[in-house]
């Protein structure tokens, strides 16, 4: 299968190749030639498939031409090595815990699936890839260590400084070996324009081969989908209507989600869950979008102004938004609100929730007051004690530092200061 640029003014790639450049040259993001439905056996008979089964089905048809089946299975099998539990909270409410893995938040599948592809794929080149991503919380600390002491890649994170929290900002900075740090003097949006200028600079281009990690690359992107595939096989036998509620920022994930639906998937509706950079929640309403600087928050792996993942949403329903209407809502929601979500789920279910779950719970809950016979899944996007001050001053409980955490809290923070682009490119071409 090939891969097209939503912008349409480019060639079609291979995966590899869509891979390999993370963004097209008009800009465009990639985006499956087709998404063609898995069997209905496949649903039928989900509870009795391994976790690295499903994700083989599910994920082959975009691979297949550049990955052989055994190298895709090893892959699989060494990406989802932990566990995605589906915990129930209350009454027709649940959370899918994508957080145990090694950096303790979602992108962990992501980041992994697309450092073995392109260690595949980088086997046997003589250019060496560098691998260039901006974070607005967890991507950089899941790339950092996905990519770790893979050869031949170097790969350079951009995070907006003083806009992590001291534990995201840890394990981006600590590692050493090829992943170096540059903290931005600015917003994650100014990271993410930083990222996307550089892959279209003709001088870095020519001396060097520069790839992305963000959720625009579809190595990192589409590899989401298994976990709402994962988290059907464990509620099928519920025999409801099943909702999903993402918190969302750069959007990859619920998109991620919308094309396991379009695998077969049963699933009746998706709830976008935003904080107060509600660029979504507003198109919802008004039909119009207007991208917005954004605004730091408490979730703020989700202060995004202009979430670059939302165009494959809407490419997925041909700009219809009636059709999209029909299958998604999107919210948005405060500060305030968030805190007070949180201690309501500590003292009424004894449950933890970091700042994104909680948003994703509030969505969910606006959801279901006029869809009450529904099933929902609210994604806890990252561990709470990522968050460990606001968490802990919030439900007034101190954490236990989990064994993945305590290896990065002794270790020194190590990064360089930018501001301009043109200090991005220096480093680049000297590095």
């Amino acid at each position: 299968m090939n891969f097209y640029s939503l912008n349409k003014k480019a060639a079609n790639v291979s995966f590899k190749n869509a891979v390999i450049k993370g963004i097209a040259p008009d800009r465009g993001l990639y985006f499956p030639e087709s998404i063609s439905a898995l069997p209905a056996s496949f649903f039928e008979n989900i509870e009795k498939l391994s976790t690295t089964e499903i994700a083989f089905q599910a994920i082959h048809q975009y691979v297949q031409d550049d990955l052989p089946d055994a190298t895709l299975k090893n892959i699989l099998k060494e990406v989802l090595d932990f566990d995605f539990p589906v915990v129930q909270i209350e009454k027709n409410v649940a959370t899918l815990e994508l957080f145990h893995g090694p950096t303790m938040a979602f992108k962990d599948v992501g980041a992994r699936f697309m450092a073995r592809c392109l260690g595949y794929f980088s086997e046997n080149q003589n250019q060496e890839v560098t691998v260039l991503v901006a974070t607005s919380g967890d991507t950089g600390g899941a790339v950092a260590n996905g990519f770790l002491g893979v050869p031949g890649v170097k790969v350079v994170i951009l995070y907006p400084k003083g806009k992590v929290s001291d534990i995201q900002e840890r394990q981006l900075t600590t590692l050493g070996q090829n992943i170096t740090a540059l903290s931005v003097d600015g917003t994650f949006d100014d990271c993410q324009e930083m990222v996307k200028t550089a892959f279209l600079d003709k001088e870095l281009l020519e001396q060097m081969q520069l790839t992305s990690a963000n959720s625009i690359n579809v190595a990192r992107w589409l590899p989401q989908l298994f976990y709402f595939l994962l988290a059907y096989k464990q509620v099928k036998s519920k025999g409801k209507e099943i909702v999903f509620s993402v918190p969302s920022g750069n959007f990859g994930n619920i998109c991620a989600g919308m094309v396991a639906q379009r695998l077969g998937m049963p699933v009746k509706h998706f709830i976008a869950s935003t904080n107060v950079n509600d660029t979504v929640p507003e198109f919802m309403r008004t039909q119009n979008y207007n991208p917005k600087p954004s605004t730091a928050t408490i979730s703020n792996a989700m202060d995004v102004g202009d979430p670059s993942n939302f165009i494959r949403i809407r490419h997925l329903y041909q700009d219809n938004f009636e059709a999209l209407n029909q299958n998604l809502s999107s919210f948005a929601f405060t500060d305030e609100e968030t805190k007070k979500a949180m201690q309501d789920i500590y003292k009424e279910n004894n449950y933890i929730a970091d700042p994104h779950g909680a948003v994703g719970y509030l969505g969910l809950k606006k959801y279901q007051s006029e869809h009450h016979d529904t099933f929902g899944i609210f994604l806890e996007t990252a561990h709470p004690v990522k968050f460990l001050d606001i968490v802990e001053e919030t439900i007034g409980k101190s954490l236990e530092i989990p064994a993945q955490i305590q290896k990065v809290m002794d270790k020194e923070k190590k990064f360089i200061q930018i501001k301009e682009y043109d200090e991005l490119k220096t480093f680049l071409l000297r590095n």
